[in-house]
């Protein structure tokens, strides 16, 4: 009877539980004094056992801003993007084979700690900037952090002149939402080409030798909407003391024509690969459109969006590198162009991977569909599921602490609270057996001012059933986490 009752899966037995929870987070009332009697600090603190930590064999001293949790520390050495056969790493092959070397140079292994000032500083960020945030990045202590994208190494790289281009691939880190297309570990590249103003002929040209550098660029026949001017002086100015207009437009161009390129490599692999999986497949034209948009390292920025599957989807970001950061990596001469793109994003639509804990698993059924893709491109085909385990969802409703701001207290030194903190609670609590979470429902009271949230957690193992007793175990787990790190009271 026992083992009949743990092999059950989450789903049908919902209604039995609920016989006898008699609350929304499935806890029994008589556990909820018990649970909020646990409340401490209204932060959330992942404080180390001592004044450091050690990451990836590397030890570091922390400080009072040290916020990772062991989960993401543990998902440091992984690096999906070095690991053959992986998908990231198939994505990562098929867009450096757009920008060959030796004008281009792949910075593969770079140290995933950086500096705040690498990080921010360098790239302009105001220092009242949300990225800056502990509840939006993972810091080491107040100088030191897990980098939040591939351009924190761009200065020192622009430093080094070691080419005239190169592609920067890396493991990137933020505290963010949890569903299917977010994790807290994920993989970018970045890019760039730069031209120097010292090697240019005719007189020291420029714009003539940018344009002389795309007429070696392959052409390509895809529909490209393209309505704005290279630059605007209001909506996505050029600099104007460091750029001539024709300057600024040949960069717009030559950027233009080495994304669109890529482009058409990623959505061509796709294509074939769809129709591998399904030999009647019809595709649509692909078309792309280039969007003003706005970065502080670049001016004038854009973003690249696709036609695909029926709708816009934005794939990349760039713009006209800002010549400060020329300056400051004591290249004055030189200027350029830059973007960023998500490995993981077009790995999912390259593949059709539907989740993106996949990437993370070990389970053979998974790695064994993309072995020799790395060798051969051309054998590249799309993910078939080899298993969907039923979900079990459970909601969790608390009261926020009275000592925070969004509870309900108007001091100026009262802490926020924030979702991401709930996100990472989770996270470090059940790991990737949490398929998402999210926001059912806020109120207010209307006399005391204090909050109260209720958000819905969907348990879901990518490799086999879950339990009730497992999946009651691991709530409760969160409910306790939630009141120990947020001072939060369960209803």
């Amino acid at each position: 009877m026992w083992a009949r009752r743990l092999n059950t899966p989450c789903i049908p037995a919902r209604r039995a539980i609920g016989l006898f929870a008699n609350s929304t987070n499935g806890c029994s009332p008589s556990l909820l004094p018990r649970i909020n009697n646990r409340r401490a600090t209204p932060a959330v603190q992942y404080r180390a056992k001592s004044s450091s930590t050690t990451i990836d064999g590397t030890t570091y001293k922390t400080d009072i801003w040290f916020n990772i949790p062991q989960h993401v520390i543990d998902k440091v050495p992984r690096r999906l993007h070095l690991q053959k056969d992986h998908p990231v790493y198939i994505t990562r092959q098929i867009i450096e084979s757009v920008f060959p070397a030796p004008t281009y140079k792949y910075h593969n292994t770079l140290n995933p700690v950086v500096t705040t000032h690498q990080n921010f500083d360098s790239l302009g960020f105001p220092k009242d900037h949300p990225g800056r945030a502990k509840s939006d990045t993972y810091y080491i202590n107040s100088e030191t952090l897990l980098r939040t994208h591939t351009s924190a190494h761009q200065t020192d790289v622009f430093r080094a002149n070691l080419s005239e281009g190169y592609l920067i691939s890396a493991d990137v880190y933020r505290r963010d939402e949890v569903d299917r297309s977010h994790y807290p570990v994920f993989h970018q590249m970045e890019g760039a080409r730069s031209w120097d103003r010292a090697n240019a002929a005719n007189g020291g040209d420029i714009a003539a030798a940018i344009w002389s550098d795309l007429e070696k660029l392959p052409k390509h026949n895809i529909e490209v909407q393209d309505p704005n001017p290279p630059f605007h002086d209001k909506r996505n100015p050029r600099q104007t003391e460091h750029h001539s207009p024709a300057e600024a437009e040949a960069l717009a161009a030559h950027l233009k024509r080495s994304l669109e390129l890529m482009v058409v490599e990623i959505f061509s692999r796709a294509k074939a690969a769809a129709v591998r999986a399904d030999p009647t497949f019809v595709d649509e034209p692909l078309q792309v459109r280039w969007v003003e948009a706005y970065f502080p390292f670049t001016s004038p920025s854009w973003e690249l969006e696709v036609y695909y599957g029926g709708d816009w989807l934005e794939v990349l970001g760039c713009g006209v590198v800002k010549q400060d950061i020329y300056i400051n990596a004591g290249v004055p001469s030189q200027l350029g162009w830059a973007f960023g793109i998500g490995l993981d994003r077009i790995a999912m639509l390259l593949f059709q991977i539907p989740d993106i804990r996949l990437f993370w698993s070990k389970d053979e059924r998974f790695l064994d569909q993309f072995k020799g893709v790395s060798d051969d491109l051309s054998s590249l085909k799309r993910f078939v599921p080899f298993s969907k385990y039923p979900a079990c969802a459970k909601d969790v409703s608390f009261w926020l602490s009275p000592i925070s701001a969004a509870g309900g207290n108007t001091q100026a030194n009262a802490h926020d609270f924030h979702e991401n903190d709930v996100m990472e609670i989770v996270r470090s609590v059940a790991g990737d057996v949490v398929e998402d979470v999210k926001l059912m429902d806020e109120f207010t009271h209307p006399k005391t001012g204090r909050k109260s949230m209720c958000y819905r957690i969907n348990y879901r193992s990518l490799e086999r059933t879950l339990t009730n007793e497992e999946v009651n175990r691991l709530h409760d787990r969160v409910n306790r986490a939630l009141v120990e790190k947020l001072g939060v009271e369960i209803r």
